[in-house]
């Protein structure tokens, strides 16, 4: 026995365990009370409107997705939000138990939409040379056909 507890899914039945805080990155320029709705298109994926709306409950993970809005959007700001689920969520398939086994990344999903709460002003960049390193792999990914979002 190793003393870790065992990992409990996040499903849409049963997500109440994970209270957050909540983080939600992007290049969009947001005000608390606004709301993050499903059905939007992706900078990921701006061909495809999505079904669902990302977050995370590490800052770590928002950090990423704002910088990456901002490298494969309008080039404009990466901001990093506070965020609160306005119903249930689930684990985001395209990280959990695929890339990342046990979702370290505490990356979840709703269709339920996202009110901003607030906005986290102090989080800390990526070096220019590893968020470059991500594009390239995100752009290797597409070349091949295999930068599938799971929605």
């Amino acid at each position: 026995m190793s003393g870790v507890p065992a990992r409990r899914p996040v499903t849409l039945a049963d997500h109440d365990h994970v209270t957050g805080p909540f983080f939600h990155g992007t290049a969009a320029d947001l005000a608390a009370g606004d709301v993050l709705e499903a059905g939007r298109r992706s900078h990921f994926r701006p061909d495809q409107p999505l079904r669902h709306v990302y977050f995370a409950a590490r800052l770590e993970t928002a950090v990423w997705g704002a910088e990456l809005a901002s490298a494969l959007g309008t080039g404009g700001p990466g901001r990093v939000y506070v965020v609160e689920p306005l119903g249930a969520f689930e684990d985001d398939p395209n990280v959990t138990d695929k890339r990342f086994p046990g979702n370290p990344t505490e990356s979840y999903r709703s269709t339920d939409g996202l009110r901003v709460v607030g906005e986290v002003d102090d989080w800390e960049p990526h070096p220019p040379e590893v968020l470059q390193t991500m594009l390239d792999n995100l752009a290797t990914l597409r070349r091949e056909g295999r930068d599938v979002v799971i929605d």
